[in-house]
């Protein structure tokens, strides 16, 4: 990129950041955030516990989710003002490279800015907890969901998620989920875009000697990991505890617990956990987070008022069809965004698809 077209690049995303100032309010931010800080300092504060955690959330959304990222933006423009300056009088090649560098990071900050304006349904600013399903228990089936396992992965690491994998299968069951919890603002805004029948791979077989194009499918499930903010509980009348039976060798003593949900019929296991108690306080957890789910999509505000008979599986929506043989593509159904760049996807570069998918949810 020619300094003059840096210039261009500049004056464009000064004009943007300036559009972004206004709508993020950055005066009236940093105003609220000394109010809130004040309240912290009042010794009444933490008296209600309930209203001292929501009030440090709002704080943490406010710095981190537009005071900090604006700021991020405008100190990485300045940056490079400052290196077009110092181009425009010596021949640097390192130093332009770094405006070249500097100028794609503004740009992608400013995305996730456009992105996270769109994301202000409730919860979408929480953690996400996600699980892959294969359809079926052969061989391909099981190696196509754990190549999702892997893009989600490779995904949240490279946004500076921190990444949980757990396990929540069942013993001696023989379809294997795969689940990851992942932590960090807006991954379940972001992730919940990905929820459905989520892949679809058509490919030849590497454990077919026929040489046959063989197609898999995996359901992707996605919910938000609740905080105290949201406040409903499961009666334990319609709770059934599953344990596993008791074993002759005390030293080897299993310690999976199953959470069964009367009413819906939805089981959550967990054997991610050290004892039972942790384990079934991880699998109550999931299983809230999956009823929420479902009272989101039936536009109810309390468990008791879920219809069972109405539930449908979100998993099952088709979202996207990747073909690795004899031509490579990923395609959303949804969006009708293609790439051929299918390595790259498979390696978590799936931004462009949630960015669709956002946007056109929102237009």
């Amino acid at each position: 990129m020619e300094l003059l077209n840096i210039k261009r690049e500049v004056e464009k995303l000064s004009n943007i950041l300036r559009l972004v100032e206004d709508c993020l309010e950055i005066p009236y931010l940093a105003s609220r955030i000394q109010n809130l800080n004040q309240l912290i300092d009042k010794q009444t504060f933490w008296k209600n516990p309930t209203s001292a955690h929501q009030t440090l959330e709002k704080i943490k959304s406010l710095i981190h989710d537009r005071q900090e990222q604006y700021q991020r933006s405008h100190f990485l423009l300045e940056d490079i003002k400052a290196a077009v300056e110092l181009l425009e009088l010596l021949d640097d090649e390192q130093l332009l490279q770094e405006a070249q560098t500097n100028l794609s990071q503004v740009w992608e900050e400013l995305d996730k800015v456009e992105i996270r304006q769109l994301l202000s349904d409730t919860c979408e600013k929480n953690q996400a907890f996600i699980t892959i399903t294969a359809d079926l228990s052969s061989v391909d089936a099981q190696a196509w969901a754990l190549m999702l396992f892997r893009m989600y992965y490779l995904w949240a690491i490279s946004h500076g998620y921190k990444v949980f994998p757990v396990d929540i299968n069942k013993p001696d069951e023989p379809n294997i989920k795969y689940a990851l919890e992942i932590t960090g603002y807006y991954a379940y805004g972001y992730l919940k875009s990905e929820q459905g029948r989520h892949a679809r791979i058509l490919r030849i077989s590497p454990f077919n000697g026929n040489g046959r194009r063989y197609t898999s499918f995996t359901n992707v499930e996605v919910s938000p990991i609740l905080d105290e903010s949201v406040e409903f509980e499961i009666p334990e009348k319609n709770l059934e505890i599953i344990l596993p039976p008791p074993q002759g060798n005390v030293n080897r003593r299993a310690v999976w617990v199953g959470v069964f949900h009367l009413p819906t019929g939805i089981t959550v296991f967990c054997n991610n956990e050290r004892n039972q108690l942790q384990n079934k306080d991880k699998a109550l957890a999931i299983l809230k987070s999956k009823l929420w789910v479902i009272m989101q999509a039936q536009g109810v505000n309390q468990i008791a008022k879920i219809k069972p008979k109405e539930i449908t599986s979100l998993s099952s929506n088709p979202v996207r069809e990747y073909v690795l043989h004899p031509y490579q593509k990923v395609k959303d159904l949804r969006t009708n965004l293609e790439t051929t760049a299918v390595a790259e996807v498979l390696d978590g570069e799936i931004d462009l698809f949630i960015k669709a998918y956002v946007q056109q949810n929102n237009s």
